[in-house]
């Protein structure tokens, strides 16, 4: 029964654990590499260019006069640079 347990735990680290550590890995390299003129499509939809990049935010320019302030950790995927 021991052997039995021991099996399911390394199937889950394999199926679950090790994959999601991956992905954490993967988000916070994505992160570190942000840079102003980026294209970015945060967790919750809003797609902008970077404008400004700060210890924990970056300020996002979604239209022409339209900033916001969000938190790097909200930004789900760079699209590239932006073309001016």
């Amino acid at each position: 029964q021991l052997i039995a347990i021991a099996l399911i735990f390394v199937v889950f680290y394999f199926l679950l654990i090790r994959p999601q550590k991956k992905m954490q890995d993967e988000h916070k390299k994505m992160i570190g590499g942000l840079k102003k003129n980026d294209e970015v499509i945060t967790s919750g939809g809003i797609h902008g260019i970077i404008a400004n990049v700060k210890e924990s935010t970056v300020t996002l320019k979604v239209d022409d006069n339209v900033k916001i302030e969000i938190q790097k950790s909200s930004i789900s995927s760079v699209k590239g640079k932006a073309s001016e």
